[in-house]
């Protein structure tokens, strides 16, 4: 009875193993079909991507061809206008059309990396001088005369690598 026990056991451990085996099989090939799934997928959408990419690009190049025959138009136009003016401006008259009418006015640019440099480092500096010195007032204005003009050089050389201020030749 003992040995049948055994057999028994030995045969339905076998099984379950050999079962086991089948499950992981589908898993994997599950996970594979996912994979290539997922792998198609990336695929179309970077191929729809480029696509788009591509209608996008168009759509810019038309724009930038209708602002050129814009710009062209208004050329000739103010050719013509500038031709008509200067016979009038000939006669005694003053024109300011033939100049092309209104100017672009420059863009403020706000504070330059040097005074930001100047201020922020004249306030660290009175801070610390305040805190370093025993006579706060003395420490203070030193420190603050020191900071500031090492803010301003850093805040200068700032200015120089973006272009604000030419650089020294």
């Amino acid at each position: 009875m003992k040995k049948i026990l055994v057999v028994i056991a030995l045969s339905s451990s076998v099984l379950f193993a050999c079962n086991n085996k089948a499950k992981e099989e589908a898993a994997l090939k599950q996970q594979q079909a996912d994979k290539e799934l997922a792998i198609k997928a990336v695929k179309d959408s970077l191929r729809l991507d480029s696509f788009k990419k591509a209608e996008v690009a168009k759509a810019e190049q038309e724009k930038e061809a209708k602002h050129q025959a814009e710009l062209i138009a208004a050329r000739k136009a103010g050719a013509a206008s500038s031709r008509s003016s200067r016979s009038y401006a000939s006669s005694g008259g003053s024109s300011s059309a033939a100049y092309g009418g209104t100017q672009p006015t420059a863009k403020k640019k706000g504070w330059s990396d040097a005074a930001k440099g100047a201020v922020i480092g004249g306030a660290a500096g009175a801070v610390g001088g305040a805190l370093i010195d025993k006579k706060k007032g003395r420490g203070a204005i030193i420190g603050g005369l020191v900071g500031a003009g090492g803010g301003y050089l850093i805040g200068r050389g700032e200015d120089r690598k973006s272009g604000r201020v030419q650089p020294k030749n």
